[in-house]
Formats: C-alpha cells, sequence, structure tokens
C-alpha cells in the first residue's frame, strides 16, 4: 500500500518509496511495479501523474484524479508555479547557502537553462577515513529547484562537488561503494520533501510535506541529523 499523504475529490499525493517508478518505462524493463498502477488499483480509479520523480528519488509525488485537474496542474508546474523542495544529503560540507546557475543538455543536444537554489541545514563529519582523508564529511542541504529539468538536482550538485550520496551515475562512485560496503546503503539520498501551490479547484494555497522514507532516515540518524 502506497503512502498517501493528502486525498481529496481533485487530487492526491503519495510518498513515493525509492526504487519505485512513476510509470512504464523503455528504459527500466526490469521493474515490474509502478507507482502509476499501484494507486489506480489502491483507489479503485484512474489517475493522472501531474509531474515526474526519479525511481531511486522518494518523497512527493503528485497525481490529479480527473482529467481536469490534470491539466492545471500541467499547467501550474509548466508556468513555475508549485515551489518544490527537496533534501539531500551530498559529500563533503556543502557553503551554507548558494545558487547553482548552470544550463543542462536535453537528450538531443539543446541546452537547456536549469537554476536550483539551496541551503545547508546541517553538516556532519564521521571519524572514518575516506582515501586520504582521516575523516568523512557530509552536508544534509535543502534544495528549492527553480526549474523542472531532467537530473537537475543531481548534475547540480555534481557540478559543485558535493555530489548526492547513492547517484549514480552523476555522482561519486567511490563514495557510493563506500557507503554499500560499511552500511550497506544502496538507495539514492535525494527526497521530495515539500510541495506548495494554489489548488487548482478551490484555490486556495497548500502546502505538503512529506516524511523522508526509512533508509533516509537510518543515514540522518547515523551522521546525527535531526529531522
Amino acid at each position: 500500500m502506497l503512502e498517501i499523504v493528502h486525498q481529496d475529490a481533485d487530487l492526491v499525493l503519495i510518498n513515493k518509496p525509492h526504487g519505485l517508478l512513476v510509470h512504464q518505462s523503455p528504459i527500466a524493463r526490469d521493474a515490474e511495479e509502478f507507482a502509476l498502477q499501484l494507486l489506480r488499483n489502491q483507489l479503485g480509479q484512474n489517475v493522472w501523474p501531474a509531474h515526474r520523480l526519479d525511481r531511486k528519488t522518494s518523497g512527493l509525488l503528485l497525481f490529479a484524479l480527473n482529467a481536469e485537474t490534470n491539466q492545471q496542474l500541467q499547467a501550474l508546474f509548466r508556468e513555475n508555479k508549485i515551489t518544490k523542495k527537496y533534501l539531500a544529503i551530498v559529500r563533503g560540507f556543502a557553503p551554507d547557502e548558494g545558487e547553482i546557475d548552470y544550463p543542462l543538455l536535453k537528450e538531443n543536444g539543446v541546452l537547456q537553462d536549469a537554476f536550483t537554489a539551496f541551503k545547508t541545514l546541517q553538516r556532519a563529519e564521521l571519524p572514518i577515513a575516506f582515501g586520504k582523508h582521516p575523516s568523512s564529511r557530509y552536508s544534509l542541504v535543502e534544495a528549492s529547484p527553480q526549474t523542472g529539468r531532467m537530473h537537475q538536482l543531481r548534475k547540480h550538485f555534481a557540478h559543485i562537488n558535493h555530489p548526492i550520496i547513492g547517484d549514480r551515475p552523476h555522482g561519486c562512485n567511490k563514495q557510493n561503494k563506500f557507503f554499500k560496503t560499511n552500511w550497506q546503503m544502496d538507495t539514492m539520498l535525494l527526497h521530495a520533501s515539500s510541495l506548495s501551490f494554489t489548488h487548482p479547484i478551490n484555490k486556495q494555497w497548500v502546502n505538503y510535506l512529506a516524511r523522508p522514507q526509512p533508509e533516509f532516515l537510518r543515514m540522518c540518524q547515523l551522521m546525527g541529523f535531526k529531522l
């Protein structure tokens, strides 16, 4: 059963677990379960995904419950009228805050503008040697993408040399192996934590929150991060 964060007559939000695809995709033929079908079966009605999350990203996933609401939600995302916030655990001590204005290439080679603002919430230094360093440093950051490019946060944090832990192929493979070897952690530590927007039907401003999944919380506990 999927965790439902909110449901009304027009839309529903779930807290998607890591590893679950939103819908069928030719690039992931190994998958047998999808959020779209699971939610449709759970509710016993058709649902329309209003946006996408990467397979390994957990968190808030918004669905419309009718075609009219779907059109309006799609317009809100397209016009950048939905505020999205993510939590991520990244390598190193990230700056207190920052802006990443770094264009990204589409699969067809077209360059698109991409902008992410972020702030560092907490930092941790583990007394475990990594490579030439006597200890291992990490940061818990809150990211607010202003554009919605594919793998934007993953590419942006890699660009500033603070890759998201567990990210493949944009992250640090040595860190990913380090986490898998020491803590049997094989998940990408990126979580869609908040969606804020004007409800397309009742016109009320809403702010929905989703708590990170157990594996993300386990890593936070390991590092002493308080959520």
